[in-house]
């Protein structure tokens, strides 16, 4: 069924038992009928039409979502994302306007898309939200959970001190720079390069704020640093920084003197900084480990080429120079 044409599927249904009288079940009415009770007093009633997987979305998350606003009788959506480029991301306690909605999404699941009927006193109140909401007005969402990331933890993590964060367990700042970073990524994949950048950042601070008691733990905070940096040198690139790109590259490199991604990304910074000859020394020993690896390889050419025409350029300037003297 088309999520759109809903109502007016409801509608067709209900005119094919035979013509509609006052006495007829209106569209929502036929809707309840299928639809299972929240919270027990039929304030939010619920249809799950996509089954999720995994746990219910916890509280203080931050949730990737499309959804859909309808009113009763009304075929287009008095509020959508479905139009958007990406998915909205939205976290509860703070993005959510309606406590209808943001109690519903409490009962889904990764992936599930379900349909909410709120009453008005789990919606938009008696007085409505003129022109688009009428006064109590019932309204119908539809929610597609495309994944979330449980943000009150790094929330909740954030909020301690410094000395508090460091007798935390090591497990949990793990775990919440490893959400920082899944943040950042999001941010990234939509374009959104100074967030992503600001994501990554807070984690790497987080991480080299900690006050390491053994190796092991060491190591895994090297570990834990390790993408952080090569995140950070690609955002930098996207943001057209390459010294900055650099930075991150090297400090990748330190950690990991022989991996492939720090020494391309490396390689592209001196690419964007004309710096020919550490481009290709870069790009030369991650092709040593990567020999057939097209983005590598694609990349070196194109260092070897501007290489040439730097020194070719170079030689002409050198060779009117002299001509000039003589």
């Amino acid at each position: 069924m088309s999520r759109n044409g809903l109502i007016s599927s409801i509608r067709r249904m209900m005119e094919s038992d035979g013509p509609l009288t006052s006495s007829s079940p209106s569209p929502f009415d036929l809707l309840r009928h299928q639809m299972s009770d929240v919270l027990g007093d039929g304030g939010i009633l619920k249809e799950v039409v996509q089954p999720g997987e995994g746990p219910p979305v916890p509280q203080n998350a931050s949730v990737l979502i499309h959804y859909s606003g309808f009113l009763e009788y009304s075929d287009q959506p008095f509020e959508t994302t479905t139009n958007f480029r990406y998915p909205v991301m939205m976290k509860l306690g703070r993005d959510m306007t309606l406590a209808g909605l943001e109690l519903g999404l409490l009962t889904m699941k990764k992936g599930e898309f379900c349909r909410f009927l709120l009453q008005p006193q789990y919606a938009y109140g008696d007085m409505g939200c003129p022109p688009l909401i009428p006064a109590a007005a019932v309204v119908l969402y539809e929610v597609h959970i495309l994944d979330y990331l449980d943000s009150g933890q790094v929330d909740e993590f954030i909020a301690m001190s410094p000395e508090e964060q460091n007798v935390a367990p090591l497990s949990t700042l793990l775990e919440v720079v490893d959400t920082l970073r899944s943040f950042g990524n999001r941010c990234f994949k939509q374009s959104r390069y100074y967030n992503a950048k600001d994501r990554y950042k807070q984690a790497m601070t987080l991480l080299r704020n900690r006050e390491t008691q053994s190796d092991s733990e060491k190591e895994k905070i090297k570990s834990a640093l390790l993408p952080l940096y090569l995140n950070l040198s690609l955002t930098e690139l996207r943001l057209e920084s390459p010294n900055k790109a650099l930075k991150y590259g090297n400090k990748a490199l330190e950690i990991d003197s022989a991996n492939t991604k720090a020494l391309f990304r490396c390689g592209q910074a001196y690419l964007e900084l004309q710096d020919y000859e550490n481009a290709q020394s870069c790009l030369i020993a991650a092709q040593a480990k990567k020999p057939f690896d097209s983005d590598i390889n694609t990349l070196l050419r194109k260092v070897v080429i501007s290489y040439k025409e730097s020194l070719d350029h170079q030689k002409d300037l050198y060779s009117k120079m002299f001509k000039s003297l003589k």
